[in-house]
């Protein structure tokens, strides 16, 4: 069984006050990041990938952008991102957690 423990398991530092844990099968990665480094006075830079995502909002708020759209999200709240679509976060609160799935594999998470 392909279990992670959050707490058995060493977040990976993103950057100071980001880290992320994370478990995948052979066509499916969930990723859990922690954010204690807002509110942002501004959003983070766009990026893409080729992979389909989906987010959770777990705790804290967040400004989700995908291409010209922006929503507010808060706990409970998901988003889609389809592949090759720029998309960007602004932390409204001071920590937040996100739930990330993506499919294929993220080959640079690994």
């Amino acid at each position: 069984m392909n279990v992670c423990k959050i707490s058995e398991s060493t977040p990976v530092e993103i950057k100071p006050g980001r880290t992320r844990r994370m478990l995948h099968t052979d066509h499916l990665m969930m990723v859990a990041f922690d954010f204690a480094d807002g509110p942002a006075a501004q959003p983070d830079p766009p990026h893409t990938h080729p992979h389909e995502q989906v987010t959770y909002v777990v705790e804290g708020e967040v400004m989700f952008f995908i291409g010209e759209e922006s929503n507010r999200l808060a706990p409970g709240d998901m988003v889609a991102v389809p592949p090759d679509l720029p998309h960007r976060i602004q932390l409204l609160t001071p920590t937040a957690r996100l739930i990330d799935t993506f499919t294929p594999l993220r080959q640079d998470f690994l």
